[in-house]
């Protein structure tokens, strides 16, 4: 098998980031967390990401800020966006970017599981 996927995990609510972090280590991948947009932006895993799973309102810099400073940057990454509040807007502002999934927290594992497959699946396709 090639070397496994990382996740990076990006959310402010440290309850959030670890479970989130501890699922996405259950289903077989490497998992970072951070607790803002800009520790991610300045990481070393930001290089190595597979898929970026992001909230979307965070202090200082938003899910979508993040999503597009990734994009000038050239940095492709698939990204699932979480939210523990959807609204149409933020959703209509993500799906028009191509994040791969838009969830509401608390979501399943399951449907994490089905997101990143599409992420990784997609990603694969992709060439740089």
């Amino acid at each position: 098998m090639p070397d496994t996927p990382v996740i990076s995990i990006v959310d402010d609510d440290e309850s959030i980031r670890s479970g989130t972090t501890s699922l996405v280590r259950s289903l077989g991948f490497v998992a970072h967390a951070f607790p803002s947009a800009r520790a991610f932006l300045h990481s070393e895993q930001l290089a190595q990401t597979s898929c970026l799973i992001s909230d979307i309102q965070m202090p200082e810099m938003s899910g979508i800020e993040l999503h597009d400073i990734l994009r000038t940057r050239g940095h492709h990454t698939p990204i699932i966006f979480i939210t523990a509040f959807p609204d149409e807007k933020a959703r209509a502002q993500a799906l028009v970017r191509g994040v791969v999934c838009f969830l509401s927290k608390p979501f399943d594992g399951d449907t994490l599981s089905r997101c990143l497959d599409i992420a990784l699946k997609n990603n694969a396709g992709e060439s740089d």
